[in-house]
This record gives C-alpha cells, structure tokens and sequence, in this order.
C-alpha cells in the first residue's frame, strides 16, 4: 500500500463515521472505511456542469444491483441482500433477497416511500416492470415469475408462473442479466442466444443466432443494444446492428485506446492482477464494465443525447462515451481525453449500473461496498484475495445508494401516470421528447393490446411531427400485429433514414409473400442514407429474398467504397454460404431418410462441442500435441467400427473402449464411457458420425440405444476389440450346406451365394410386392446382419423389403427389419434377440423396369455356442476387496506390475503420471489420507466409489442440448473451460450457451479399466505395485528401475 494512501485514509479516520459504525456494533474496514453519501459523493471528480445527487440509499436499501420504474414512475430496485457477504460468499444462495418498492410522492426527486415488493428471493437479476404486474428472474434458473399486488399495498402477494425455463447453473456472475424490451417488441438477455416475446397472452421463445453481454443491457433509439463483458474487458462490443443477424463487428468501430480508461483512486483490487494496474495502483483497462446505458432522456445538454453510460466498479468510475454514425458504421469514443465523467477516491463506490429515469435524468446504481468481485476470484492463494485482506474490503457491506445527476441546466421532468391512462391517452407519450415515456407508452400499449388505437397509431407513422414518435408509431403497430403493406410504402417515403430503415426491417415477415414491398426494397438500393442500404443488405439476407444477391450487387457496386457496406456484406455472404452448404448435404440425407438427417444435425452439435477434441473436425483424429508421431485417438472415417453394426458402435458409446485399436496405440488410452447420457444423445451422436466425412450408415433410433443399454446393463468398464467381435462378426464362411427357396427363379438361387459377384439370381421379372427368397441354416444362429449386394447391376435393388425370421420355419415372426432400398449395396442391421435358424427376405417394392437380383447375400451371424463376453472386470467384482488385496500381497509381482501401470497400451500412467501434460488423477506415489489396501483395490473396480475433491468433474448442459463433463479449469465472462479426462484437451464453453451444470456423480476413470488386462494374474501384479508404492516413499523409483523403465 502506499504511503500517501495510509496518510490519507488515516487522516480521514478523524473525520469519517467510522467510530460511529464501531459504536454502532458493525465492524468495518479500518483502511477504507465507508462514508456517508455526501463524504462519498465528495471524493468524487464530476465532469464540469454535473452533480451527484443522492435520492435512495441505505438503510432504505442495501446491495442495490438494478433499478426500472413502472407507467407511474414507481422505482423497483434488485437487491442482492447476501452477495458476497464474506470474503468466500458463504450463503450466497440463501432466499433472502428482495426487490423493493420506492416512490417519490412529494415530488421532490427523492424517494421517500418504501415498500419490500418481492421477498425471500435467490439474488434476483431481473425486473422488468410491465402493465398489472413484475417480471422477476433470480439466480440459478431460467424461469421468469410474474409478481401482482392485487391489493394496492405495495407488496405482490399474487406470484405465478410466467415464463418456465428450468434450471441455470454456472457462477452467479455469469448468468444472464437485462430483460430490456426492446424497440422491436422482444425481450432480451445477456448471456443468451434466446429472445422472449409476450403475444396472444402467452411468452413465446424465439432462437438468436449469437447471445452476448454479461451484467446489464441496452438500447438505443433505433433498437440497437450494447453489449459489455466484464471478463472480455470490453466496455462496449455488439452495436452494429441487431443481434438478430449476428455477431457483425467493424474495424474501427472502438476508437484508438477506447478500453484504457482513467480512475483517480489508488486501490489495485483487479482480478487481471498487476498487470492491470498503473504503477500508481490504478486501473489501466477496464475490468469490471457493466450496468450500460444509453442516454435517452431530456433533461441533460443536447450533446448528451445517445452517449453511452458505463460503469466501471472496479475503477471506481462511470465513463460517458459518444455514439456516433460513420458513414454507416457506429463508432465509441470517451467523451473526455484521458478523464472520466465520473471518478472517484472513495473505495467503496461502485457503480453497477445506469438508466434513464422518468424525470430525463441518468440514475446510478451504487452497490456501496469493499469487495465487489464474486468468491470465485477471490480464492485461497489469488492475487485478488491478499488485496482485499490488505483493505479489509470484505468487511464493508450492506449499503448502497441510487445517484441521479444533474446538470446545472437540468429541469426535471413530470410524474408519469401511464398505468392509470388509456391506450388513447399513451399514444401521445409516442412522441415525447424523453426516450423512457416513448419506449414505456408502446410498451404499455402493446399490452393492452387495444385494436382501436390503430387508426391513430397509423395517423402518427404516417404525419407525426416527432420523427421518432413516428418510429415508435410502427414498431407499436408492429407489435399489435397490424401491419400492412400500404403503410409500409407509405412509411418508406419518410425524410428520416431512421424510419425508412424500420419500415425495411418491419416489413421482412411480409416480403416473403408479398412481392408488391419488392419496390421499397428497390427504393432502398437508391435511397441516400448507408442506413438503408445497411438495413436493406440485412434484410433480404436473413429472409432469403429470392433476388438477394442480385440486390446485394446492386448496392456493392453502388457504394462498395463504404467499408461499413462492404464489411457486413462479406460477413453475411460467409455466414449464409456456410448455411447454405450444409443445408444442402441435409436435404440430400433427408431425402432419403428425415428422421435420420434430423438426428444427425443434433448430433453435429455434441460431436462439435466434445469429441472433435481427440477424433479431430475432419474425423480423422489429431495428431499428439507431445510430437511422438501417433495419433490422439483413431480415425472415424471409413472406421469398421463406426459404419459396422449399430450393437458394437452403441457398446463403444455406452461403455468406452480401450487398447489397441487395429494394432496401433493411441495417446488418448481410451474412448471414455458416454452413458451417462440420454439415449438420443447417444443415438444422434452415433448417426452423425455413421453419415459424416463419406461415411454412409443407416439410422439408429433411441429405442435402439436403450435396448442395447439394457441388454449390456451388467457390463463393467469399457470394451476391448477383441471382445466386441462377437457383435459384429465376419460374415458367415461356408454357404455350401444352406438351403435357399425363392418365390421365383428357384433354380438360379445358389447364384446368389457362389461366391462370384459376376454371377447372379434375379426374379426374372420386374419387381413387384410378393417376391421372396429365404434360407435356412444348418443350425440356429443369433443373427446380426444381411448384406444384398446387386452391384454388378446397378439399379436391381430391392424397393422395399421385409426381413421376417423363424427357428423352425413354420412359425414366422413379425418383420425384425423393413425400409426401402436406395442403393446397390444394402445393408440391413437385424434386431432380434432370439435364435434363427430361417430368413424371409419379401420384397415389398415395385419397379416397372427393374428385376430384384442378388449377385452376393452375405450373412453375419453369432454361433448360439459362442458365449457373451465377460468382462474380467465382472469377474473380479464377486470377491471382496479385502480378499483380492490380501492375495495380491501374496502373490502378486509389484515389478510386473510396473510395467503394466507404464504400459503405453494402457491408461493408467497417462493421468497418474503423465510425461507431458497436468495430471488428471492423483499422485498414487504419494502418501494419502485413509488410502489403504481395500481402498487401492476398490478404487480399480469401482472408482466412483470415492471421488477426491481435486479429481472431481462437473458436468454442463448446453443450449443445444449437448451434455459435456470434465474436470473444472477456469471461468470467465465470455467462457467456462472443462478439462477431457480422456486426452486432457480443453473443452470451451460461451457462456451463453450454457442451459445447466452441476457436479457430475461419477469419476473421470472408467470402471473396468482392468478389461485391458489379459487375466487375473496381471491385476494382482498391478495392485501390488500400487499397494507398495503407498506404502513406502521412494518404493516407485525403485521399482521402475527394476522394470526397466
């Protein structure tokens, strides 16, 4: 700390309240204690006219962390009453929270009247305040409540369900927050790739293309939101346009050194460490950005109008940024060189957010406190944690402050009384001169939901003064769903760009159908606003306008000098050409099978997300980041394993596989079990790869996972080749002793299984339903599979078939398989448990130029003596730990079994003591707390037996449905990065994908890892190694040397 700051603060110990507070019971910090709002307000730099005036603070309220006002001007304010209450925010999640009520009933711009509206919450995020009720979201769920006060108290005493989303789980600082209503009707969110819409007395959910932002959310005039990551430290990112088309940025569109900013307080609690502070301990860049918003009142300077509100509660200061329109491409500058609007020496200022109020004036919101990072970043051992500890930051809590700031020209505006007026009455506030009335009044009108306002409304778009009241006139109408074409054209002769972009963005739902708006988009390629052009090149782009691309051309050669043009141009040429390559591979896979093309885009999603980590995004695997020449893990492309029978590919997802694969080792050890996850999770992932990369596999269907999982239930561990031989076996060899009947052309049926592809039986005839052919074995089989290959002649394939099987071939069961053939090869997968013996092959088709033929039928087939497979692993599980320890001492070989721990076909030493890499289990040479024999020999058999803290894994949901697990890495704003047990690589996840988490049950090492040993003998040898390398510090460097190794 530095000298000045003791002398300052210890001075101002003389003058504080702080032996007030001490009197008072509340310890507080003795290095930066907390001031009163005028001594706060007093340490603060505010930009030449301005002034703090304080109109909410505590006791009235505490841990303020959002405001809004309803139509009547009432305030609502979030507090989060057990945020970080401790320096490692014990209690977070205790229902003690609140958002109350405040009113300014004397006019006197303080809020002198409070009531708790809303009690006993988790640290509530959202309020949104609509016509009869509150919109309130808490942490840790998707769900959106309404809350009434149906008897005029203050207080809802009426709570339902208004939007269900389930559970949300992650840390608290990176779930969503804002709920704004925008100019175009819909509800948004940070952290979200989901927008809401309140219609037909019900909230629907609408997908976006990209989610954004972190704490706080706004718009502008036009419907433009900003966006802020704390984590990102970028004050400012998502503005070009509507995030309904995308993530579009511009070069430029931050001016030089935007995100250095320029504090006057001296205390370095930032979570980026040292090298986010100037060597006078101040902030740098901004790293705690949040709460933004665009001024849209009326009771500031005109230049204030549009500036962009950011506040920054680690520096201690509110940047004030223009907004400004190059040619088409927004650009942030702070509107002060190398200074801040607001700044301040007082530690525990901390502003969290802003808004525009009823009145024209900004509003903050100070948190008031010493620590305002979430325990996350304060851990044992942070750098962040010695800084708080040094200025006791965490002993100051339970306070806060609602500003207003004024300027020495300010005149504040009236009370609203919105709920209390009609639809009629609010139309009028459309074109008031302060943002917050124009954006409440559609509000409030849109729910109403009142028709016979729309000829006035039209009055207004078409003749209003106010080109913004005009503007709202739409998108009002927009949201009372009555637009119609003759006021779009109409509309689109407006002087103001402003309305003539809406009337193009309006207009997209019905430009798909009516051609007679193809003139305005005709206008709008020699309109002279960027804006339009802009709007324009967006529009017809995400409606996919039958002339997109030659208007796109239009307008690049018009104006491709604009670098705005041009830039969102190409970014939304690349995104639709991707779009449009793939839907394209889709259409074609669902032409021939929907179901399956559908489960195939699900599974892209996880296979994306989670295996291309090891298998690579080509599926052909990726090479070892060690350089020693082998591969990850094996290629999918063309792999035996995956276009093979769906028993085997679903026993490798259920279960994992491990060892050698074709004879070649891979540094991944082992496929890890997915299980864990749902049956269409598995089933989706296993069709996508089955159909990706030139792979071509028929469909597998949930209810064939879920069999298969049934019928491996007692399976320990993951498979091995070898073992998984036995579901999907070489053809059958000799077809010398089979019988064969067909229903035409009988004595050419042994054609079809000489061996000789040039050879063939065929119906003689073209096909029509009622033509068979059937076998009959020598012996009952458990059948696999049938392959009909009619290569030789290309188009003889069957166009439909039935497979129907009996054991003694007069009793005939319902078909175990049926479809229609689309190619020369056919290959169908048998579902049918029960011994065979007979096979019927119907064909059920017709043709009317086509014979059926047959060059060569192949048959895959188990021996009803081959027996199962059974794991060792299974084996050992019927004996005790105890036993097995005792006769592992006895006569187990501690130095064989050191080769088989550091043996490279096996997975033991990759996560116990890797040569590269972090370690993903524990150190089995080190001495452990109650780690005895029994505990080493259940932790091989059953290791989610017990699972360490350190050693434990966390399992999220995506957005997309996706379930991911692996160890915890780090988290930030944008992202939350899990470590792959299996090959240690580093799953990313955004933030706004992320639907729920929670710690996942099981361990990251796979039960019946021990399956890749040939015997018992080798286990014994390997729990002896293990037993006395715990036993005896040192003993491991002794036996690798014995080993050789």
């Amino acid at each position: 700390m530095s000298h000045h700051f003791r002398l300052l603060f210890s001075l101002s110990l003389l003058l504080s309240p702080l032996s007030a507070l001490l009197a008072m019971g509340q310890e507080v910090s003795s290095v930066a204690p907390p001031l009163s709002p005028a001594d706060s307000i007093a340490t603060m730099k505010v930009a030449a006219g301005y002034t703090v005036v304080p109109v909410l603070t505590e006791p009235d309220i505490s841990e303020p962390s959002a405001i809004a006002w309803d139509g009547n001007g009432r305030m609502y304010v979030v507090e989060m009453l057990t945020y970080m209450q401790d320096i490692d925010g014990h209690d977070q999640l205790k229902p003690t929270s609140r958002v109350s009520r405040h009113e300014d009933r004397d006019g006197d711009g303080v809020y002198e009247t409070h009531t708790v509206f809303a009690d006993n919450l988790v640290l509530p995020r959202m309020v949104l305040p609509l016509l009869d009720r509150v919109i309130i979201r808490e942490t840790n769920t998707f769900d959106l409540k309404s809350y009434q006060d149906t008897d005029g108290d203050g207080v809802a005493d009426k709570i339902e369900m208004w939007h269900e989303g389930g559970p949300r789980g992650g840390n608290l600082e990176h779930q969503p927050s804002g709920l704004i209503w925008n100019l175009d009707n819909w509800l948004y969110t940070t952290y979200s790739r989901h927008r809401y819409r309140f219609t037909g007395n019900q909230v629907v959910r609408e997908p976006l293309p990209h989610g954004s932002g972190q704490w706080g959310l706004t718009h502008d005039d036009v419907g433009r939101i900003f966006y802020s990551t704390a984590g990102g430290e970028n004050p400012a990112m998502d503005f070009q346009r509507p995030i309904i088309y995308g993530e579009l940025s511009l070069p430029g569109e931050q001016a030089d050194n935007f995100r250095e900013c320029f504090p006057i307080d001296n205390v370095p609690d930032v979570q980026g460490g040292r090298a986010r502070v100037r060597e006078d301990n101040s902030l740098n860049r901004f790293s705690g950005c949040c709460g933004q918003s665009i001024y849209r009142g009326n009771a500031m300077p005109t230049d204030f109008n549009g500036d962009l509100i950011i506040p920054e509660p680690v520096g201690r200061l509110v940047r004030r940024a223009k907004v400004t329109n190059d040619d088409g491409r927004i650009v942030v500058s702070n509107a002060y060189d190398q200074t801040e609007f607001i700044a301040a020496t007082d530690p525990n200022f901390r502003p969290v957010n802003s808004a525009t109020g009823p009145d024209g004036c900004l509003y903050l919101v100070d948190m008031y406190r010493g620590i305002i990072q979430e325990g996350n970043w304060v851990r044992e051992g942070s750098y962040l944690r010695g800084v708080v500890q040094e200025y006791e930051l965490d002993k100051n809590i339970g306070r806060g402050r609602i500003f207003r700031i004024d300027h020495e020209t300010t005149q504040r505006g009236p009370q609203p009384r919105m709920l209390d007026e009609t639809p009629t009455e609010l139309v009028t506030h459309l074109s008031h001169p302060n943002g917050w009335w124009r954006s409440e009044a559609q509000k409030l009108i849109v729910l109403h939901a009142d028709q016979t306002v729309v000829p006035q409304l039209e009055q207004l778009a078409r003749s209003g003064d106010n080109p913004l009241g005009r503007l709202h006139a739409l998108w009002t109408l927009e949201g009372l769903d009555a637009v119609n074409p003759a006021l779009l054209r109409d509309c689109f002769a407006d002087p103001d760009d402003r309305v003539r972009s809406a009337v193009i963005r309006i207009a997209e739902p019905l430009m798909q159908s009516d051609r007679s708006l193809d003139a305005i988009i005709r206008q709008a390629v020699t309109d002279e606003s960027p804006e339009v052009w802009i709007q324009t090149l967006l529009s017809i782009t995400r409606i996919g306008h039958p002339e997109s691309e030659t208007i796109t051309a239009q307008i690049l050669s018009q104006h491709g000098d604009n670098e705005a043009i041009t830039g969102i141009a190409d970014q939304m040429k690349a995104r639709i050409e991707a779009m449009r390559a793939e839907q394209e591979k889709l259409a074609q896979l669902r032409r021939r099978n929907k179901i399956l093309a559908d489960s195939v885009v699900r599974g892209k999603s996880i296979y994306k997300t989670l295996c291309v980590t090891c298998h690579g995004a080509d599926g052909k695997g990726i090479a070892s980041p060690d350089h020693s020449g082998l591969m990850v893990a094996p290629s999918l492309v063309g792999s035996p394993r995956v276009i093979g029978h769906k028993e085997r590919l679903a026993r490798v997802l259920l279960h994992g596989l491990m060892g050698p694969i074709d004879d070649k080792s891979y540094t991944a050890g082992l496929m890890l079990p997915m299980g864990a996850n749902t049956d269409p999770w598995i089933s989706d992932v296993a069709n996508y790869i089955r159909n990706e990369w030139g792979n071509q596999g028929s469909l597998i269907e949930s209810e064939d996972i879920a069999r298969i999982r049934d019928q491996s239930s007692d399976r320990v561990g993951p498979w091995t080749l070898n073992e998984l031989k036995y579901f999907d076996p070489p053809p059958l060899a000799d077809s010398s002793n089979w019988k064969l009947t067909t229903s035409h052309n009988v004595g050419n049926a042994a054609a079809a299984v000489d061996g000789n592809p040039k050879s063939r039986w065929d119906t003689g005839t073209t096909q029509k339903p009622g033509m068979w052919f059937a076998i009959e074995l020598p012996e009952p089989i458990r059948l696999m599979s049938l392959t009909l290959d009619s290569t030789k002649s290309n188009d003889d394939y069957p166009r439909g078939y039935t497979v129907s099987v009996s054991s003694d071939g007069k009793t005939w069961s319902e078909p175990v398989a049926k479809g229609t053939g689309d190619a020369p090869m056919l290959e169908i997968e048998i579902d049918s448990a029960a011994p065979i013996q007979h096979i019927r092959i119907d064909q059920t088709g017709t043709s009317s130029n086509k014979y059926w033929s047959i060059h060569e039928l192949a048959i895959k087939g188990v021996s009803l003596r081959d027996p199962l497979p059974v794991a060792l692993s299974q084996q050992l599980s019927t004996e005790t730990a105890s036993a097995l320890a005792g006769e592992a001492k006895q006569k187990g070989d501690a130095v064989r079994g050191a080769k088989w721990f550091y043996n490279q076909s096996l997975s033991c030493a990759k996560c116990h003591d890797p040569i590269s890499g972090d370690r993903l289990g524990p150190d089995l040479a080190s001495k452990r707390d109650n780690v005895n024999d029994e505990f080493i020999v259940d932790s091989i058999l059953d290791p989610s037996k017990s699972i360490r803290k350190e050693f434990a894994q966390m399992m999220v949901l995506t957005a997309d449905g996706v379930a991911l697990t692996g160890f915890f890495v780090s988290e930030d704003d944008d992202q939350y990065i899990l470590r792959e047990p299996a090959g240690g690589k580093l799953i990313k996840i955004p933030q706004d994908d992320i639907e729920a988490m929670k710690p996942a049950a099981t361990s990251a090492m796979p039960a019946g890892l021990v399956n890749q040993l040939t015997d018992r003998d080798q286990f014994l040898d390997l729990v002896r190694f293990l037993i006395e390398v715990n036993d005896r510090p040192g003993r491991l460097t002794e036996l690798k040397h014995a080993a050789g190794l």
